[in-house]
């Protein structure tokens, strides 16, 4: 168990008889007990079923189908410590809500041989205990009400348990799987097999590489709330030259908090030279006049799906020479890879376009120690000082989606209708790199959308932030 792991609640053969109290919370007498247990009504809800129901129970199916006659088990997670009694706010584990759409903490998915589904989790305690007035972690008084098993099951569809059945319902002889690094107490209850647990986790991330409507929908939802996070940030820039970073990062926030449920990754907010840090995410400095700015920002929807935007500004907001030159290139380096994404094509083609431009940019600029286009062979790359990284990823649930897949399917495999990925080519001249002139030093840009695959070509599902240079000063000057 790591260190930030909290003992998860179902390792008691009685979880709901444990409470999660502090030493300074007061001494509860057998009186106040009994009183808090009376005169409480019943409030079970009605709950629609959930829109991924259909959509959960057909990837269920096509699960059990990749492994007959075996158990497979997936769990949610549970709590981590941030700080000694306080928690970082829960998110579930993405392959458990992909195969079920539940969003609460401590719950385990188990498909049988036959194919059929049992959700074990933790419903709101009954007031027989004392768990709902006493428990920090789970207390509905203390937490907020957590379904029951009931509301559970009519909204996702599925059939739900006690997680204290978990246990014994590991026990049998069964041929078991088990999406392992999720949950210490679910590692523990089934002795581990590295190569066939492994398994189980590659063809549970391969099967989000192709994403259906309603995920599609769900990330075109996220890009349109994240292009409004964005548009948050410049409408507030007199405050972001008052307080710099943070003030971006929390605008952000409030935008990703008020139409989703949280951000997709902690928001890069690079001023000036944190620009080329890849994963500034510090976002303590100052926004200063005649710099530019990289955001890189994306919402996660409230079902677990993100955005993965970057835009760069210029903070006076209009371009200097130099700064539009050196954008326009970056922006064509990008036109390039987003018209490579097509079925059929490989994976690195949107890369191999994007970076193609770019080392033609920098042997223009006199940069390169040998021409482009030995630059850009395998055994050279060279260019790659100043462009570091990949110019895609695979987007989904999360931010970095589909990272179990096999090389075959995902790096060193094709395109296919249906795959969403990020293209974002970026510049970075490091402060201290003498290598370049004096006045390229410290810059950083990137620009990054999100790319679905389609026969008819790429569709860029971001494409309503603006990009090209002259739209990027058009849009800022409406607000400063």
């Amino acid at each position: 168990m790591s260190a930030s792991e909290k003992p998860d609640p179902s390792s008691t053969s009685d979880a709901a008889q444990q409470e999660h109290t502090e030493s300074h919370d007061p001494t509860v007498s057998e009186a106040w007990s009994e009183f808090m247990r009376q005169g409480w009504g019943e409030r079970e809800l009605d709950l629609p079923p959930h829109p991924i129901t259909t959509y959960a129970a057909a990837r269920r199916a096509r699960l059990a189908e990749a492994f007959p006659g075996e158990r497979l088990v997936l769990p949610a997670g549970t709590y981590k410590v941030r700080s000694n009694d306080t928690d970082y706010r829960f998110r579930p584990d993405t392959a458990h809500t992909y195969f079920t759409g539940n969003l609460t903490s401590d719950a385990t998915l188990v498909i049988e041989p036959d194919g059929s589904s049992v959700l074990f989790a933790r419903p709101r305690s009954s007031r027989e205990s004392d768990e709902f007035f006493r428990d920090r972690q789970y207390g509905e008084l203390w937490a907020g009400r957590r379904p029951s098993a009931k509301e559970m099951s009519d909204s996702l569809g599925l059939e739900v348990r006690h997680v204290d059945d978990l246990a014994s319902a590991l026990t049998s002889g069964t041929k078991t799987r088990v999406h392992r690094g999720v949950s210490a107490y679910v590692d523990g209850l089934v002795a581990g097999d590295e190569g066939q647990d492994g398994e189980l986790a590659r063809v549970a991330s391969e099967m989000r590489l192709i994403k259906d409507e309603w995920e599609l929908a769900q990330l075109q939802e996220a890009c349109d709330i994240t292009t409004l996070g964005f548009t948050d940030s410049v409408r507030e820039w007199k405050q972001v030259l008052e307080f710099g970073e943070r003030w971006i990062e929390g605008t952000f926030f409030r935008r990703a908090r008020a139409m989703g449920n949280d951000i997709g990754y902690d928001s890069i907010v690079g001023g000036g030279k944190h620009a080329t840090t890849l994963h500034w995410i510090e976002n303590s400095g100052p926004i200063t006049p005649g710099e530019l700015v990289l955001l890189d920002m994306g919402v996660e929807g409230h079902n677990l799906y993100t955005a993965d935007v970057t835009r760069t500004l210029p903070v006076d907001g209009t371009f200097t020479p130099l700064q539009r030159d050196l954008y326009d290139l970056v922006f064509r380096a990008q036109e390039a890879g987003i018209a490579a994404i097509r079925p059929g094509e490989p994976f690195r083609a949107g890369h191999n376009a994007a970076v193609t431009v770019l080392a033609h940019g920098l042997e223009d600029m006199g940069l390169l120690p040998v021409s482009a286009e030995e630059a850009l062979e395998e055994s050279s790359k060279v260019y790659s000082r100043w462009t570091l990284h990949g110019v895609s990823h695979m987007l989904g649930m999360d931010v970095h989606d589909c990272g179990n897949a096999a090389p075959e399917s995902y790096s060193h495999g094709t395109l296919a209708e249906g795959m969403v990925l990020t293209v974002e080519p970026g510049l970075y001249f490091q402060e201290d790199d003498l290598l370049v002139p004096e006045e390229l030093r410290g810059i950083g840009i990137r620009i990054e959308d999100d790319i679905l695959v389609t026969a008819d070509g790429p569709k860029n599902l971001s494409d309503s932030l603006p990009r090209t240079s002259a739209d990027v000063e058009e849009w800022m000057g409406q607000y400063l």
